[in-house]
């Protein structure tokens, strides 16, 4: 009895170990940074993920109202859930901080 429930907890161990996978393959990958800060970002994986992104220079105003640079982020990433539904956040970021929006996010109410 003792054997067998010594080899139960053996394969219930065994079972609740991570899965060892082996990590995704980038298909496309690009990167154009110029020289003022802008720049353009984007990848894609063969396990579906994806990610456009690019960054613009304008001048906002800081707490004192001195204008300086700031980089405003606008982007997409998509994936896979764990319930296999394919998934889109698109997110912005500027001086008012980041903002993100898909389905999977709560909406503000």
């Amino acid at each position: 009895m003792k054997l067998i429930v010594a080899i139960a907890l053996f394969v219930a161990v065994a079972a609740a170990l991570p899965v060892e996978q082996e990590p995704a393959k980038i298909l496309r990958s690009e990167f154009d940074q110029q020289p003022d800060g802008a720049y353009v970002y984007s990848f894609e994986t063969d396990n579906g993920i994806i990610r456009n992104e690019n960054g613009e220079v304008k001048q906002a105003l800081d707490e004192e109202n001195k204008p300086h640079d700031v980089v405003v982020v606008r982007g997409s990433y998509t994936y896979t859930n764990p319930e296999g539904k394919q998934e889109t956040i698109t997110y912005f970021a500027d001086e008012t901080g980041f903002h993100a929006e898909g389905d999977s996010i709560p909406k503000a109410q």
